[in-house]
């Protein structure tokens, strides 16, 4: 009878350290991508926020922040437990680009922080944040793509989620947008810093998407190949949307900006035709990928990264509306809020399934890229 106890006493260390050991897997290979929930839940927030529905978008604030605080916690104690793992993830082709949505996520949380609290000190601290990391990353990760020696073919290198390299662009620009009526002092320089970072997301944007739209036409297409972040197709352009036409809404007489209005409103509408060209085409290739091709759809964390696109254009058409005075856009958003929480509710119930059957880190396909 001693025999089993002895046993069971040199098991039991080994139950109670599988978790941590999980625990410290999961934060080994912790996707750089995953602060795409922060960008999304923010986002769908704000949707909510400007639908009217209140309680909604209070809650997924507080969620929002958990998600943020959790992720920077995971993230800091992957730069020091694991930061061969982290390096080697920024100049990954597939994984680097992931970097971007924390620079997205801080600057629609601070976005989220000013619509619904009015909080402008916070709001300040996280676009100083962001700026920061927007230097760091974009010049990091391009700067390691580029010089490292073995590289993947174009078809095997590029995909949608390049393109939150704009979003992350575009999310500082917007948050600086929002923050001028607490820096007077500073009002033209930070306006002129606005416009230059919409300008410059712009431009990425047609650079990107050309090698993209190249890479889907002339190259084999597998459903595999066709991931989550695909949506940041449409969600980059209407980010871009949100960005122009609050620099719109903001701008005063006197502003140098008003010299260029026609140019602004101009590009701001292109940009909204764009995003709203790609949601036809984006849904048929889910069809073509789920229902034709029967690829098995479960959760997988790159999935908040096409949760964010429906949120952002329902946010963005809101704001084109009141920046060109066009009521009879708002039918867009009004429904379009709807897929939003939809798509928010079931990934986010994907999410809460796998971390209740979670013993290990997962590593599908989509996960590595």
């Amino acid at each position: 009878m001693t025999l089993p106890k002895a046993m069971d006493a040199q098991a039991q260390p080994d139950s109670h350290a599988a978790p941590l050991r999980a625990v410290l897997a999961g934060v080994e290979q912790l996707h750089p991508a995953y602060f795409a929930l922060v960008m999304a839940t923010g986002i769908v927030s704000i949707a909510a926020q400007m639908s009217g529905f209140a309680r909604i978008a209070y809650v997924l604030v507080w969620v929002n922040v958990a998600a943020f605080v959790a992720l920077w916690m995971m993230t800091m104690a992957r730069l020091l437990l694991f930061p061969q793992a982290l390096l080697r993830d920024l100049t990954d082709h597939g994984r680097g680009v992931g970097f971007f949505t924390i620079v997205a996520g801080t600057g629609v949380l601070g976005s989220q922080l000013i619509l619904m609290f009015q909080n402008y000190a916070l709001a300040l601290a996280l676009w100083f944040l962001a700026g920061g990391l927007w230097l760091l990353f974009t010049y990091a990760v391009f700067t390691g793509l580029t010089v490292k020696e073995n590289k993947p073919s174009l078809a095997d290198g590029i995909h949608g989620g390049w393109l939150v390299a704009v979003v992350a662009t575009q999310a500082v620009s917007n948050l600086g947008t929002m923050l001028l009526p607490v820096l007077p002092e500073h009002r033209d320089l930070v306006l002129f810093l606005s416009l230059s970072l919409w300008l410059c997301g712009g431009m990425l944007y047609i650079w990107m998407i050309s090698l993209i739209f190249y890479r889907y036409t002339f190259f084999r297409f597998e459903p595999s190949d066709l991931m989550p972040p695909y949506w940041i197709n449409m969600g980059a352009m209407a980010i871009s949307t949100l960005a122009g036409a609050n620099l719109a809404l903001q701008a005063k007489p006197g502003d140098f900006v008003m010299s260029l209005m026609p140019f602004l409103k101009g590009f701001t509408v292109f940009f909204w035709a764009t995003a709203t060209w790609w949601i036809p085409m984006l849904v048929i290739l889910g069809f073509w990928r789920h229902v034709y091709k029967k690829y098995k759809l479960a959760y997988d964390p790159l999935y908040w990264g096409a949760v964010f696109p429906l949120g952002m254009y329902t946010v963005c058409t809101y704001r084109l509306a009141d920046a060109l005075e066009l009521e009879f856009l708002l039918w867009i958003p009004r429904v379009f809020v709807y897929v939003a929480l939809f798509a928010w509710a079931l990934t986010f119930f994907g999410l809460v399934t796998s971390l209740a059957g979670w013993r290990g880190p997962a590593t599908p396909r989509e996960s590595t890229r």
